[in-house]
């Protein structure tokens, strides 16, 4: 598990880099300033959790029958496919249902925090 969640979270630190940088230079001049707005979120959000991920992939490391390590890693990674994803998708499509299934993705995020916390109150000390 922690060889699968430190290889999402690198996945997902690459695929923000390459995302930021085609944002910045290949969406300004077609994106208006709403859309480029939800891009950067999505990108931001990305980064956040994939560095999250990697922490959670360390302490994976160390704790490899950790369910609730497992947990966050699982919510996490949910989370940036589902929040990033559907903004991401709402930028390049312009479907604004899409924006009603982002807060799914934040709702992983939160419970990958929450797993995260206690995971640590219990296993490190």
């Amino acid at each position: 598990m922690a060889q699968l969640t430190l290889t999402i979270a690198a996945i997902g630190g690459l695929l923000g880099v390459c995302l930021g940088a085609f944002g910045a230079h290949a969406l300004r001049e077609r994106f208006d300033a709403y859309a480029m707005g939800v891009f950067e979120t999505a990108v931001q959000y990305q980064f956040y959790h994939s560095l999250a991920l990697l922490a959670v992939g360390v302490l994976l490391v160390n704790f490899p029958n950790s369910s609730l390590l497992k947990s966050s890693s699982y919510l996490f990674a949910g989370g940036i496919l589902v929040f990033s994803g559907s903004l991401y998708l709402l930028c390049f499509t312009g479907i604004k249902w899409l924006g009603a299934i982002t807060p799914l993705g934040g709702l992983g995020f939160i419970g990958g925090w929450l797993c995260l916390l206690i995971a640590v109150t219990r296993l490190v000390k």
